[in-house]
């Protein structure tokens, strides 16, 4: 039972407690309940229900903020509670939690009921069962739900039973309650509620307890399943039906909420009601009797199925909501609330105005973030506003860079963009209110969502198609949702209103133009005052940027190249200097904040390629009221760059504009007072400058003097911002801070990121001049400035798309960092809500810090001091300055031991970098082993080395990045150990496929360079590469200048033409997409081992649990230090975590979700010596992955210059010249990893320990190593790491028995194709079998048999499959020349992903009433990464066709947004429209475009591409017989009329050519015409090409 009420730990909730008790319920007044909430509200409660027995509503990405913590003691089977885990254990915390899900919707658009579309609703929820989640058992769901109109005919025959009078239709309301299992609890909830709704003002009519069959759900839902029940409350005469009614209900929930404890409602409303829980999908029908029954009708059905990351998932979290259902992922969830719960001070609505007290909070932030997003469009709904416009100004489009959007919708979005930022992330969201029904994408467009309308009415819409038979002739439309854009069914009016119908009328409701004119103000339209800017002397300058912690460094390898190029500098090889915390350089406060950033529950971006969905606007001053429409409402400033100069300072402190208001507050304070006293003095001055109507702030720390220290700027700034959150004023002032101290990229990222709207860097700037007049830059000032800022404004958004966030206003204050090294007290405080597990320094250290730098300055003693900025030596090494664990004498010992294979010398290297720095470098440098204090056991009963060898990896460096005899070495060495090395991104020449130089694991990344049928079947494990450690979240480049012609060979491209690697997998934008991409991949290879690489950060432990659950046998977790290639210098340091905390986290979660045997945890980055390998293993990492320390082997002796192709020992470069100087054997490799295995055996033998088996997860080993009081060290915590509550026994390691079963014995392949097709003949045979969304990864399975037996040698159609039916996803994935796939019907998304050569051919069936070129016909993502083969489709594909198609053909009638993106190879047809942003990083290949409207030019990303027209008669043959074909294959009747007309239609036909790929296609030929063959004509090219640039 729950520990009794003790157990609260929040003090507001066990006042509540207290209070209940003393009441007794029959005197409990409305009055009574309202004061209680205001009491609670003041006692400071985070949330409304802080203190609750379980989490409230929804599910979501399960982002739950829970502050309240308390336990749940199981006895027996009677839990209490019917919730998840709420509190932290270890490293595990509820608030990370993510999940993902399939979705789908029948409605009657003319509004008739039947039980028709409640049956087909749950038979569509019932084919998506590989998008829902199940535990580890396999028994019990993440939760299904079904959202229906109340059923009139169902209640009434119901409430007769009854002897109820219910009366005529919606005159009365049915709430849905789960009620605690406990008799008393439940009925002290019951006559709370009947006595709150009669305090409101309604008729109470009946309980009624809803008939469910408990024996349909797993035992885990049984154990926490609530008590389900349903009421009735008759309609008053005076109020109105509908949304007036309802209004009274809402009211009334929100009351009896407040009030009761361990109740949920899933609904209560006249129109609609919520049937949910925790099933797998088939139980929903089962558990719940009212579905079954043939009176239940409904002419709206709403489902959605869940997948959830963590493995204790709810009833309550199970979607719908009360109005939405939502797959997908909110990024800015922590901003967007916490702004939605200040505008509680300003929002007023006339409707709800005198209950206004008892419906706030608007928010209840304990639920998660689908829940949250639910109780904003709930409020605004109740308040007046209608849902689709609700739904519309949450998620907007991407409206700031459209061109082509008409003048009145982008007045429509600016007025409401001034008040409410957008709810930004990757979503496809349903809605409805029981009259109109809805859906909307996020505005890139990164979820599934297609639909069908038919003749008879009706409308489905679902993730997949195929989930509901539909007979051809019966369709009318077959369509997608499209991203950013709305499709709602009005079923009152019997219509389907289009996107922009229904927002051209909501936009001419008002005149929003004429508004916007009047009271927006442009920073750019303001006035130059008469004033002049601030400047500073030679030594005055110098002294400043000493006084705010300036290094030589800082100037010269940041601001100089950031004000030179207008671009970030890249660095290489990672990070080896120590964690902020423990460095004895006095870092800045931004050091100690490390970026969060999106893998797997959601896609990071690209912000450059997709530049159409982004935007940098933001919005200076007071929000307006959301629920009133009125001009004032958008009296803001707009300012697109928030990175200010000091000029545009001047105009906004200046400004003179009616309804602006500005006040400075200066962040100094005096030298050797209290820090935190001066920060409550800012806090006086601010709230001063709030009652004198100030609604801009300067936060300025100008003016440092001798005895004036300032506040750190991003302590001052998030320390008001949440002061301002604190007392609900965050949105009637904008904060913009003055500041010396940022200077680059993440400085201003942590800045907006917690609360400040603009910054002026103004010393930044002013060095800029400085380094002009030194005549360092020779460029204009001004030029110079907006260089700078503009570099530092790209690498925000980077930042901001690394999170899968695309506007800089989302970005605001939505606080996606975690602290490492900052103590729990410092960040309560003033960080609030930000993740910092393992303790640190406090205010005094951060004070300590600021007065050095002062110190530094101004001598105390009034002494001279030296006046040059010092070197840092934060990236490269510089003697006597920061501790780096490479430094010429750790290089020269290490080298020593491995070439002359001296152990000694060995054993010397691991002494100095274990030892290193003062402190340490690392968390694990604080950590020590815990002997056995019999002194062990003999060394030779450890495991041998020659087996612990077998755990090491070489980590993954592609083959592009090294030099072919670095990357060969590598393999060799661990082939001949018995490890494994890894591709890297870049593939592999096929002649090293079978030879002693096999990579065993190949790697599969974003840009799936060289990934075929047969690399895949070469394999022994393969690895999905979802983050790298450098540079997590982001993408890659490999410029034209390296892409030498062997390179290009290998990765299927054009020499000297750049290739892009995208930020995210695009078939990955969820865990059940990776879920799919890991069958995929298992299918193409049925005996490897998938493995899937992960980077450590807050919250990579549920993410793991999601992996785990998706069938993953290895997950990797890599550390933020490694990595090898070229990143941005702010990823290199400021992305990510220690894998410390990440292996620990990952596998103290899977511990916690029973899945830990069913997979192996690897670690990697700056593994060194034998001690590190055995605290990762007793972290939980089995096994371990060597980079950096193997290419030192190979000889590198750290120059750090690997972007730049000059390294000086022939390893990471392409260069011949520089590769003949390359000296590694593969028996230095072998003698290194020898001797790690040796020194981890010495450990191990002094711990007791005799296998590797043993030592995993055995932290009981390992304690904190005592360090100097009152030093940094001695203030971190690392208890989390090192124990959790909640795992009795953390040795788990994997176990072989309890792999993930795929049931590919199941598959069509190998039930049907594997049987009926003779591999042994090469005579053409065909198969004819009927196909559905359910057969997935159709073909991959006989395709990878074919590769093993006959590699790419057979000729076209040797084994044709006619398919019938809906092709499920991947269908055709991977497979080589040879098999020929042929479907009738529709196609998933991913069809063709990964095409190595066959051939696919789709086309609708006989007898339909639409035109196939009008209509879709295939999912997004469709021929992914492929290399060769073709593809014909009669019919319209979605989003991103063809995306990085580097070989493949491709005839298709149409294509969404993005099309060709990336494209590198291979040919596409488009007889059709296509959506925006056409050919966005396409490097290579042809596209031939039909555009006959001549209005395409308007949809091509221009920036790699030409415009041309079809004229060349290799041109016109070559189209033309692409067209042939594709009618022979599929009898287009658009691609015949085309045929028929070809004169006609030859000059509507663009060709879409990129420049670089043009330029060296006619190098090439002009070398072969010269006489030289094929290769030798593409190296004098090459070089031909390199010489003139």
């Amino acid at each position: 039972m729950l520990r009794g009420f003790a157990a609260f730990r929040t003090r507001s909730g066990a006042k509540r407690l207290l209070y209940l008790a003393q009441l007794s319920l029959e005197h409990f007044s409305v009055q009574g309940i309202i004061k209680l909430s205001e009491q609670r509200r003041s006692a400071g409660a985070s949330s409304a229900l802080a203190g609750r027995f379980f989490r409230f509503p929804g599910c979501g990405g399960c982002r739950a903020r829970q502050s309240t913590i308390w336990s749940v003691k199981r006895m027996g089977k009677t839990m209490q509670n019917f919730t998840e885990q709420t509190h932290t254990l270890g490293l595990y915390d509820p608030q990370f939690e993510h999940d993902a899900c399939g979705i789908g919707a029948v409605v009657d658009i003319k509004g008739r009921k039947s039980h028709q579309t409640v049956d087909d609703a749950l038979r569509i929820v019932e084919r998506l069962e590989h998008r829902a989640g199940k535990d580890a058992e396999g028994k019990t769901g993440d939760g299904v739900g079904i959202l229906l109109q109340i059923s009139h005919k169902f209640f009434s025959k119901v409430a007769d039973e009854r002897n109820i009078r219910l009366g005529n239709e919606r005159e009365y309301g049915v709430g849905m309650f789960f009620f605690p299992q406990n008799e008393h609890m439940r009925a002290q909830a019951m006559k709370l509620f009947e006595v709150v709704t009669r305090k409101e003002g309604l008729e109470f009519l009946a309980w009624r307890k809803v008939p469910v069959d408990p024996d349909a759900v797993g035992q885990k839902a049984r154990d926490c399943m609530p008590s389900i029940w349903q009421c009735f409350i008759k309609k008053p005469a005076k109020v109105s039906k509908g949304i007036d009614f309802d209004r009274k209900l809402y009211v009334v929930r929100r009351v009896f909420e407040q009030a009761s404890n361990g109740t949920y409602v899933p609904s209560l409303s006249s129109r609609t009601i919520v049937y949910k829980g925790m099933f797998l999908v088939h139980d929903l029908r089962r558990f719940y009797a009212d579905l079954q029954d043939p009176d239940y009708e409904s002419a709206i059905g709403m489902v959605h199925s869940r997948f959830s990351t963590n493995t204790n998932p709810s009833w309550m979290r199970a979607h719908p909501n009360r109005f939405i259902l939502h797959n997908g992922e909110i990024n800015t969830i922590k901003g967007n609330t916490d702004a939605m719960l200040a505008r509680e001070e300003s929002i007023s609505s006339p409707i709800l105005q005198d209950d206004m007290n008892k419906i706030l909070p608007i928010i209840n932030t304990s639920g998660s973030d689908s829940a949250m997003l639910d109780n904003a469009l709930e409020f605004m709904v109740m308040n007046g506003m209608d849902l689709p416009l609700a739904v519309m100004i949450t998620i907007p489009e991407p409206w700031e860079n459209n061109k082509n959007i008409s003048p009145k919708k982008r007045d429509f979005y600016q007025y409401y963009a001034t008040m409410l930022e957008p709810w930004d992330g990757p979503a496809a969201i349903l809605f409805s209110d029981g009259d109109v029904m809805g859906a909307v994408l996020d505005r890139n467009g990164l979820r599934p969502s297609r639909y069908y309308i038919t003749k008879d009415g009706r409308m489905i819409l679902s993730s997949e198609v195929g989930v509901l038979e539909c007979a051809p002739e019966n369709i009318l439309v077959k369509d997608r949702l499209r991203p950013g854009k709305m499709l709602l069914v009005d079923t009152v009016k019997g219509e389907v209103v289009d996107d922009e119908k229904l927002k051209e009328f909501y936009a001419s409701r008002e005149p929003y133009g004429e508004w916007i004119d009047r009271n927006l103000v442009e920073l750019a339209r303001l006035r130059i005052p008469n004033v002049k800017v601030e400047g500073y002397t030679g030594d005055q300058l110098t002294r400043l940027q000493k006084v705010f912690g300036y290094k030589y460094e800082d100037v010269n390898t940041l601001i100089l190249p950031m004000a030179r190029t207008g671009a970030e500098p890249s660095g290489a090889m990672g990070t080896d200097t120590p964690l902020a915390v423990l460095s004895s350089q006095h870092p800045p406060l931004f050091s100690y904040f490390k970026q969060r950033f999106a893998q797997v529950t959601n896609p990071p971006i690209d912000a450059i390629r997709e530049k159409v969905v982004t935007s940098t606007s933001v919005y200076i001053g007071a929000h307006g009221n959301l629920l009133e429409d009125k001009p004032e409402n958008c009296k803001v400033l707009k300012v697109h760059n928030p990175i200010l100069t000091s000029t545009d300072l001047l105009k906004i402190r200046y400004m003179n504009v009616p309804g602006f208001k500005v006040a400075t507050v200066s962040i100094n304070y005096y030298k050797n007072t209290s820090l935190e006293k001066a920060i409550d003095r800012v806090f006086l001055e601010v709230d001063r400058a709030y009652k004198d109507g100030a609604n801009i702030i300067i936060l300025s720390d100008r003016d440092v003097d001798e005895y004036h220290v300032t506040i750190p700027s991003l302590l001052a700034v998030s320390a008001v911002s949440q002061y301002l959150i604190r007392t609900k004023k965050s949105t009637a002032l904008a904060l913009i801070l003055e500041s010396a101290e940022p200077r680059e990229v993440h400085h201003f990222a942590t800045l907006l990121g917690y609360g400040a709207c603009a910054v002026n860097p103004y010393l930044a700037h002013e060095t800029i001049g400085q380094l002009i007049d030194q005549g360092l830059l020779d460029k204009d000032y001004y030029a110079a400035v907006e260089d700078y800022n503009n570099a530092i404004l790209n690498g925000i958004v980077k930042i901001a798309s690394k999170m899968g966030i695309s506007t800089i206003q989302s970005y605001q204050s939505s606080q996606i960092f975690e602290a490492v090294g900052i103590s729990k007290d410092v960040i309560d405080k003033y960080f609030t809500g930000t993740v910092s597990r393992v303790g640190g320094i406090g205010l005094e250290d951060i004070q300590a810090d600021v007065e050095a730098a002062h110190n530094a300055a101004f001598d105390p003693l009034g002494l001279d001091i030296n006046m040059e900025l010092a070197d840092g030596g934060a990236h490269k090494f510089r003697s006597g300055k920061e501790e780096h664990l490479f430094t010429p004498q750790t290089i020269h010992l290490f080298q020593k031991a491995c070439f002359t294979g001296d152990y000694k010398a060995f054993k010397d290297f691991t002494r100095t970098v274990d030892n290193m720095g003062a402190e340490g470098v690392h968390l694990r440098s604080l950590l020590d082993f815990s002997y056995d204090p019999n002194g062990g056991i003999p060394l030779e009963e450890v495991e041998p080395v020659s087996s612990i060898v077998k755990r090491f990896k070489a980590a993954a460096m592609s083959y592009g990045a090294l030099s072919s005899e670095a990357h060969e070495t590598i393999a060799i060495a661990l082939n001949r150990l018995g490890g494994r090395s890894n591709t890297g991104e870049g593939g592999e020449p096929e002649e090293r496929y079978q030879s002693k130089s096999n990579s065993k694991i190949k790697q599969v990344a974003s840009a799936r360079f060289g990934v075929t049928s047969k690399y895949l079947v070469s394999a022994e494990e393969i690895q999905i590469k979802l983050a790298q450690g450098a540079k997590p979240g982001e993408g890659g480049n490999l410029p034209g200048a390296k892409v030498y012609p062997w390179i290009a060979k290998t990765r299927h491209s054009t020499t000297g033409v750049g290739l892009i690697s995208p930020p995210p997998h695009h078939d990955i934008y969820s865990i059940e997409d990776l879920a799919e991409l890991i069958y995929d991949l298992k299918n193409a290879n049925r005996h490897a081992n998938i493995n899937v690489k992960l980077v450590s950060e807050a919250g990579v432990g549920t993410i793991a649990a999601g992996v785990a659950k998706g069938g993953a046998q290895v997950i990797l977790v890599s550390g933020y230090d490694g990595g090898t290639g070229a990143a941005p210098r702010t990823s290199i340091k400021n992305a990510g975590l220690p894998w410390e905390l990440g292996i620990a986290e990952t596998h103290q979660t899977l511990i916690l979700n029973g899945l830990r045997s069913r997979v192996r945890i690897e670690s990697d980055s700056k593994l060194l010596s034998g001690r590190d390998v055995a605290i990762s293993c007793m972290l939980g990492a089995e096994e371990f992955g060597f980079g950096t320390s193997l290419l030192m082997c190979e000889g590198c002796v750290m120059m750090r210059v690997c972007n730049l192709d000059t390294c000086p020992m022939g390893i990471c470069t392409q260069n011949p010249e520089l590769r003949k100087r390359f000296k590694g054997k593969p028996e230095y490799i072998i003698n290194y990893l020898t001797f790690v295995a040796q020194e981890l055996r010495e450990y191990m033998a002094k711990l007791g320990v005799r296998t590797i088996d043993e030592l995993v997860g055995r932290t009981d080993l390992l304690h904190v190593k005592p360090s100097a009081a009152g030093s940094r060290a001695a203030k971190m915590n690392l208890d989390c790491i090192l124990h959790n509550p909640a795992i009795a026994n953390s040795n788990v390691h994997f176990v072989p028995a309890d792999t993930y079963d795929f049931h590919l014995e199941n598959t069509l392949d190998m039930k049907v194709l594997m049987k009926k097709f003779k591999l042994g003949s090469k005579a053409p045979q065909s198969v004819r079998l009927e196909v559905s969304n359910t057969d997935r990864a159709l073909g991959a399975i006989f395709g990878s048999e074919i590769t093993r037996k006959y590699g790419s040698s057979l000729p076209d159609d040797v084994y044709t499959a006619e398919c019938i039916g809906a092709g499920g996803q991947s269908f055709g994935a991977f497979i080589p020349k040879g098999l020929t796939l042929s479907l009738t019907g529709d196609c998933n998304d991913y069809m063709g992903k990964g095409l190595s050569g066959g051939k696919i051919i789709v086309r609708p069936p006989e007898g339909i009433g639409y035109k196939p070129e009008e209509n879709i016909i295939t999912g997004n993502v469709a021929l992914y990464g492929a290399t060769s083969g073709k593809a014909f489709v009669s019919g319209v594909a979605g989003e991103r066709f063809c995306v990085r198609n580097s070989g493949a053909t491709a005839v298709v009638e149409g294509v969404g947004d993005h099309g060709c993106e990336y494209m590198t190879g291979g040919t596409v047809v488009v007889l059709g429209q296509t959506g925006k942003n056409f050919a966005a990083g396409m490097t290579g290949g042809v596209a031939y475009v039909l555009d006959e409207n001549w209005d395409f030019y308007q949809r091509v990303n221009k920036e790699t591409v030409s415009l041309e027209p079809v004229e060349h008669k290799y041109d016109v043959a070559a189209l033309k017989e692409l067209i042939r074909e594709h009618v022979e294959a599929t009898g287009s009747p658009c691609g015949k009329e085309i045929l028929d007309n070809f004169s006609e239609y030859l000059p509507k036909f663009k060709k879409v050519l990129p420049y670089d790929y043009d330029r060296m296609l006619r190098v090439i030929a002009s070398m072969e015409e010269r006489g030289l063959d094929g290769e030798q004509a593409q190296i004098e090219a090459f070089y031909a090409v390199q010489k003139k640039k």
